[in-house]
């Protein structure tokens, strides 16, 4: 697990760290926001005021709502000026360091408590983005952990797009989750925001990333890959990503350009995006093709992320599915790892943004993607400084 803070960072109350970005770096002011930050100047001084072994349990925080509403900005700028050990993930990333601990404690007599135990003894404060439960594997283990890590006495701070009591709100035997809402909600101050504007929209020097393709001519990622490249040589070997290899367009130190196909409609996982991200600062994407089809969907069986859980699980009614969307979860799983890590993706596309996938069964994430997509047309995109967008 990544993004340690170890209690050395300026210790700068959330409070007073907002306000410096709505004086200095010319934020809009926001009332939604203003509440969040109520709430996580609670926990920061609860935090504070309870050091060592006898420590009362301080508040968390679970802050909700649409896309680009300041969720994670709000969340990193808390994380960022803590002085307590803490640690920083994203939901996804924290999901697969769980399953492989809980692997390596096979033989343990309860494998979950010893999991919270050690993350207790490590750090004080676990800050997790984007908490999203839509597989039957996740919700039977959170449904014990997160009780357990409260337990303990780890607070908890996160974001998410959905109210605690929306989590995971058609999963088949949900009532197993519902122990772990209450939790979330015994534990946590809940806070929507939702001030009526998406910050990843606020006006700033564009900078296009997203282009639509027009039959007969050049890509337009030529021009941007020999310009991301600065000289470096070029090659066009594949890569190699977990046990398979990748063909790309072209690739050079630090920079990447695959097709859509190559990236999105092979067997990867999220843990193959974390690896990309890893050795690219830079990915070219081209030849992405409209996401949602207008033929009706038919039934079909789940992917390899949650189909066999949910059949050892009893469950036989499969939401219906575009025979695409095994690609369009990929696809959000890279965008989401590359705004994460704060790296730009360059789009080449057979439509326009918005048109990439207007109706599916994967509308509601991929509305967040819209939304980050968005925000990578801009010039502040990528960096990773104290004024950097307040959307999330």
């Amino acid at each position: 697990m990544a993004r340690v803070s170890d209690g050395t960072s300026e210790a700068m109350s959330p409070r007073a760290a907002y306000r410096r970005a709505l004086d200095q770096a010319g934020f809009a002011n926001d009332e939604a926001q203003w509440q969040a930050i109520e709430r996580l100047e609670a926990c920061f001084h609860s935090l504070r005021e309870a050091p060592g072994a006898a420590r009362p349990p301080a508040p968390g925080v679970y802050l909700w709502g649409p896309v680009g509403r300041g969720k994670t900005w709000l969340m990193d700028l808390f994380h960022r000026h803590l002085d307590v050990p803490s640690r920083r993930l994203h939901f996804h990333h924290f999901m697969r360091w769980v399953h492989r601990r809980q692997f390596q404690l096979a033989g343990t007599a309860d494998p979950l408590t010893a999991l919270a135990r050690e993350l207790a003894d490590e750090v004080r404060v676990l800050c997790l983005d984007e908490l999203f439960v839509s597989d039957i594997a996740d919700a039977m283990i959170l449904g014990r952990l997160l009780r357990a890590m409260f337990d303990h006495g780890l607070v908890l701070v996160c974001t998410s797009n959905q109210a605690p009591n929306q989590l995971y709100a058609e999963g088949f035997n949900r009532e197993r989750f519902l122990p772990a809402i209450a939790a979330i909600e015994r534990h946590m101050g809940v806070v929507e925001l939702d001030g009526g504007q998406d910050h990843r929209l606020h006006p700033g020097r564009a900078h296009p990333r997203y282009w639509v393709s027009r039959p007969g001519h050049p890509s337009a990622l030529n021009e941007v890959f020999t310009r991301l490249r600065q000289g470096r040589p070029e090659d066009h070997a594949p890569i190699a990503l977990g046990h398979r290899s990748i063909p790309v367009v072209a690739r050079s130190e630090g920079v990447l350009w695959c097709r859509y196909a190559e990236l999105c409609e092979q067997p990867l996982a999220a843990l193959d995006f974390i690896a990309l991200c890893d050795r690219f600062d830079h990915v070219l994407l081209s030849e992405v093709p409209r996401l949602s089809r207008r033929e009706a969907s038919a039934p079909i069986a789940r992917g390899t992320e949650d189909g066999v859980a949910r059949v050892d699980a009893g469950e036989r009614d499969f939401p219906e599915l575009s025979r695409h969307d095994d690609g369009v979860r990929r696809f959000i799983a890279l965008v989401d790892e590359c705004y994460d890590r704060r790296i730009p993706l360059y789009l080449e596309a057979e439509v326009a943004m918005g048109d990439l996938y207007p109706h599916g069964y994967l509308a509601f994430p991929f509305r967040r993607v819209l939304s980050r997509l968005q925000e990578m047309q801009l010039a502040r995109f990528g960096r990773d400084l104290d004024g950097e967008s307040p959307g999330g």
